[in-house]
């Protein structure tokens, strides 16, 4: 057993830096520890367990969207090295039409990282939000020109959505259901559609948010997501540590070449692989040199991600290590960052374990 790992889950409940999590730890195709920690929800004193679902919050960008792109381009539906404006004709003339959908992926668009959308669209009917908010994406002026910059960008996982669902003429949450998680038998990975409420799981809870004036527990945490009806190309996917480790253990798999009914290895591999001299790859973040959240012990050829409510996976592709930290770190307020300084201990941790059973 990890007595480290353990002790150090335990003392980061205990130390505040979340209410709960769990932790699921895989190398080789061996599940090595799976364990739940602390509370679910703190105010109804809800303990977490491993089968409790979490707002993956980012985890949506590489797990969801990126893989629907994927999934496209198997189909040749899109091209990497095709301009928005071939998909979205709404760009031609734009200074978006020279962005290409790789450079959406890289996050070197020139896009920013962050608007505040939901202040004007939560004022609006729900059903003129989606026109509004393509208004707003196309109006938005670029940071810099398309591939100059990597700056991390939740609006061009919002045009990446708009792309995959133009495209295909499916929604993104059912795209990814049908064509993704349904084929590997994989029912804990799923969208919130607010108009039809959450499936009946158990949810950690994150933020009390101070404009919709609850605790949030099976509603999306990310504000943009949530006035888009819970479906977004940057946030709104749910998910359990088991289903989200057979997924990401499906990706390994095929990275090394074990036939797979989703996904197919050389266009993995693609993804996979860093943008030069950068820490990131399509849809995917690599470790970063200096004060990367995976710690020391993942190789260069790892790709993971984070996700703000509290979520994160590293994936060392070379030694076949799998390390998913899910936890309600917003719960009850967003304004607990100890997790930053948590992430690489435990990572370091894992990695140390590991390495010393060679």
């Amino acid at each position: 057993m990890m007595r480290q790992v353990h002790d150090l889950m335990t003392r980061a409940v205990a130390e505040n830096v979340f209410p709960g999590g769990v932790l699921l730890v895989s190398k080789d195709d061996s599940v090595l520890f799976f364990r739940p920690y602390g509370k679910a929800n703190l105010f109804s004193g809800r303990a977490m367990t491993n089968e409790t679902v979490f707002d993956l919050a980012s985890l949506t960008k590489p797990l969801a969207t990126t893989l629907a792109v994927m999934k496209l381009i198997e189909t040749e539906h899109l091209d990497l090295n095709q301009t928005v404006g071939r998909y979205l004709p709404g760009l031609k003339g734009t200074d978006k039409d020279s962005i290409k959908i790789k450079h959406l992926l890289y996050h070197n668009s020139g896009l920013p990282d962050y608007r505040p959308y939901f202040r004007t669209l939560a004022k609006l009917t729900f059903g003129v939000r989606e026109a509004s908010l393509r208004e707003f994406l196309i109006r938005e002026p670029l940071e810099s020109r398309a591939g100059e910059q990597v700056r991390y960008s939740d609006l061009g996982f919002m045009f990446l959505r708009w792309i995959i669902e133009e495209v295909s003429r499916m929604r993104l949450d059912r795209f990814a259901e049908e064509k993704i998680y349904k084929p590997l038998g994989l029912s804990d990975l799923f969208f919130i559609d607010q108009a039809m409420g959450p499936p009946k799981k158990r949810y950690a809870a994150t933020e009390k948010c101070p404009w919709r004036n609850q605790v949030l527990e099976g509603a999306v945490h990310d504000d943009n997501a949530y006035v888009s009806g819970g479906i977004a190309g940057h946030a709104g996917l749910f998910g359990s540590a088991g289903d989200l480790h057979r997924l990401i253990n499906e990706l390994l798999w095929t990275y090394h070449g074990q036939p797979s009914a989703v996904f197919q290895q050389p266009l993995l591999k693609k993804f996979f692989t860093p943008l030069y001299n950068k820490e990131r790859a399509l849809g995917f973040d690599t470790p970063s040199t200096r004060g990367s959240s995976a710690g020391q012990y993942f190789s260069s050829k790892s790709v993971g991600h984070l996700g703000f409510a509290g979520t994160s996976f590293w994936m060392d592709l070379e030694r076949r290590v799998i390390v998913i930290l899910l936890t309600n770190r917003v719960h009850p307020s967003r304004d607990n960052d100890l997790i930053k300084v948590f992430r690489p201990r435990l990572h370091d941790a894992v990695m140390s374990h590991l390495l010393s059973l060679r």
